[in-house]
């Protein structure tokens, strides 16, 4: 039995989605391909296929067959282009103007269709339009129509009414309009290619007692990787030994340094700026966190959203309609240079560029900065929530409780209370024995030797401290009373209580919380500022707990609440027709974030679930990016919908002003482009957020 494998085959020459479809198209009637998916950021098809019936070259010679190229070199090649654009994009324009100008309005044309012979305007149009020519027929042969096949027919039209100058023109102008969509493709592309050169190439390996460098995607789980000063860490990994200050910009797009040593995490294209390290490897290549980051980039177009679909259903039906406002044309005017000018002057890549080109340069923006969305669907419906249900632990607080209040009875000092706690909890590995060690050692309090301890489950721990017998823990291991009426306002607000007994007395009393994360009041509030309202706190904690932390943040809340609850409370919101965001850490509340119509995963760097399950992966621990994420999906639709209202109404402005004769076709070969221009600058604006 022969087992499928997938492959990735760079495509050069893509500009918009009609351009896909065509290379799908193609791969697909390969004997032997299964599924193919054509991604137009990062110009590649992923197919998978049967190696036995089909392979790379097979693939390559369709996609070839289908008017686009299958570079040796993809990175040169891209080179190439970036240069030939710069050389030559500064001089279209003037190119441009220059051409319309002298052609069209001082009869520079007329003057050389009366002077120089038909065959040589005819052996200009040819040699200077083969390309198009040549792809259109091979269209033609497959049975597709093109852009390019309604402007060539065009071009036919003006040649044999003899205007050739002109046809050579729009001939000139239509190589000039495929650099412009290229340049406009490329340029969206940019935020994608600048992640993707983040990603570190080559890793110092210790093998067989010395230090080798290779390939960074060969590194084995396990090996040890060794990081200079200045130096990128190649490999997710936790430090075995050094101190370094790790710039993690490229993964969780904060740009301070954190401070790192032994058994610490570390992640992939992160900068070692000061210090050494020695690393074990536990992921390299595509499976570290930075590698998993950009291949959910590069898929994130496979994720099209309602207005692309709608664009690209548009795309499909406008060069039938063009058609038909040509054959209109022809026949209540009957003028061939009228017909030449509705061809010429239509943009169907440009409607088709129109939400493409935004969702590429949003989405690649926001993983530069630690924000991963997973395709324009997503987007879209984030600008059109309306409910935010928030999970609690690791999500609005920061997941590990920490001491808040010292209440010593009996006229003892709060520090020796506290001694006598972090003392006796010194070997717990509960996370509340973490917390009063913490704040021991904040104040710098010694810490006692604990004789005999005993870790009693569920109910806290007991030793001997100094000849003392000191039991620390819940009501129950003390006998505590609950009524004293200093430990209510504690109680009420939501607090964990420890209780400490010395010699059977009551000592005192810590109580400890799970404290909030600062920045989420004032998150909140710019998500209420961005039009979601209802806003609810989903738990399963106790209900004293969620009651007080919903009630500091003026939300309501549900308590108690199991997965399958948390689901339903999801559905119930949807049938009402809400969309819904959710907030969790994307671990425990994995099923409820793939439930929501947008799931935000909290902190998901390094988690291989979060970044699976949520739509939208907020790579650092920070509210902050919530409502930032919220405005760059409502600025994003905004580009797009300006991108779309300006297509159209360019189109019908130029489609109607060419059947009625008033745009020439020279003048329509010029105008061709300038809707590809506009949706670049206007697009470009999503590169720049702040």
């Amino acid at each position: 039995m022969t087992l499928e494998q997938t492959i990735e085959v760079p495509v050069l020459g893509m500009d918009c989605a009609e351009c896909t479809q065509h290379v799908r198209q193609a791969i697909a009637a390969v004997p032997g391909v299964s599924a193919v998916d054509v991604l137009l950021a990062t110009e590649k098809a992923v197919v998978r296929l049967d190696p036995v019936r089909a392979d790379r070259q097979a693939i390559a010679r369709a996609v070839e067959g289908a008017g686009y190229k299958v570079p040796a070199d993809r990175q040169a090649e891209t080179r190439a282009f970036g240069r030939s654009v710069s050389r030559l994009f500064g001089v279209l324009v003037i190119a441009i103007l220059a051409l319309v100008v002298a052609g069209e309005w001082l009869g520079v044309f007329d003057w050389l269709t009366a002077r120089l012979p038909w065959p040589v305007g005819l052996a200009a149009v040819l040699i200077g339009g083969f390309p198009v020519f040549h792809n259109v027929i091979r269209a033609a042969l497959r049975r597709q129509v093109i852009a390019h096949t309604l402007m060539t027919v065009g071009v036919i039209a003006a040649m044999l009414v003899g205007e050739w100058a002109t046809a050579l023109v729009v001939v000139v102008l239509m190589r000039v309009g495929d650099y412009v969509e290229r340049f406009t493709a490329s340029h969206a592309r940019s935020a994608v290619r600048d992640l993707m050169a983040m990603a570190p190439q080559q890793a110092r390996v210790e093998r067989d007692g010395q230090e080798i460098d290779v390939p960074a995607d060969s590194v084995q789980a396990g090996e040890i990787v060794i990081v200079r000063p200045g130096e990128q860490i190649p490999v997710d990994g936790v430090i075995v030994s050094g101190q370094a200050t790790v710039n993690q910009a490229a993964i969780t797009g904060e740009s301070m340094p954190v401070e790192t040593g032994p058994g610490e995490r570390v992640f992939a294209a992160s900068l070692a700026e000061l210090g050494s390290l020695r690393v074990r490897t536990t992921h390299a290549g595509r499976d570290s966190t930075f590698g998993r980051v950009v291949h959910l980039v590069e898929q994130a177009e496979t994720s099209r959203s309602d207005v692309q679909r709608m664009a690209d259903r548009f795309s499909a039906w406008f060069l039938p309609i063009v058609a038909g406002v040509a054959a209109l044309t022809f026949l209540l005017r009957r003028d061939p240079l009228a017909v030449a000018a509705v061809l010429v002057v239509a943009c169907s890549c440009s409607i088709a560029l129109a939400t493409p080109i935004a969702m590429l340069a949003s989405v690649g923006a926001a993983a530069g900065r630690g924000l991963l969305i997973k395709g324009g669907k997503h987007l879209e419906t984030l600008a059109r929530a309306d409910v935010l249900l928030i999970d609690k632990t690791g999500t609005l607080t920061l997941g590990r409780p920490q001491l808040t209040d010292v209440v010593p009875l009996d006229g003892m000092d709060p520090d020796e209370l506290l001694q006598l706690a972090a003392s006796a909890e010194r070997f717990s590995e509960h996370p509340l024995a973490h917390a009063v060690r913490a704040a021991a050692t904040a104040k710098g309090i010694a810490f006692l030797e604990p004789a005999d301890f005993e870790a009693l489950p569920g109910l806290g721990v007991r030793c001997t401290l100094s000849g003392s017998l000191v039991s620390v823990g819940s009501e129950r291991l003390v006998g505590a009373p609950t009524d004293e009426a200093r430990l209510a306002s504690l109680l009420e607000g939501g607090k964990t209580l420890l209780y400490v007994e010395r010699d059977a007395r009551l000592a005192g009393v810590l109580a400890a919380a799970d404290a909030l994360r600062p920045e989420v009041p004032e998150a909140l509030a710019e998500v209420r500022q961005l039009g979601i309202r209802q806003i609810e706190l989903l738990t399963g904690d106790a209900e004293r707990t969620a009651a007080a932390l919903a009630a500091s943040l003026g939300i309501p809340h549900r308590a108690q609440l199991m997965p399958a609850d948390k689901i339903a409370i999801v559905r119930g919101y949807q049938a009402q027709g809400h969309r819904v965001i959710m907030i969790g850490d994307g671990v425990n509340d994995a099923p409820a974030l793939a439930q929501e119509d947008v799931g935000i995963a909290m902190g998901a760097a390094g988690s291989d679930i979060a970044l699976q399950a949520a739509h939208v992966a907020l790579l650092r621990d920070d509210w902050r990016l919530v409502p930032e994420v919220l405005r760059i999906a409502r600025r994003t639709m905004s580009v797009v919908r300006l991108n779309i209202a300006f297509t159209a109404v360019y189109n019908t402005v130029g489609l109607t002003l060419a059947a009625l004769g008033i745009l020439p076709p020279v003048l329509a070969a010029a105008a061709q482009s300038i809707p590809d221009l506009g949706i670049l600058a206007n697009s470009s604006r999503l590169l720049r957020q702040r």
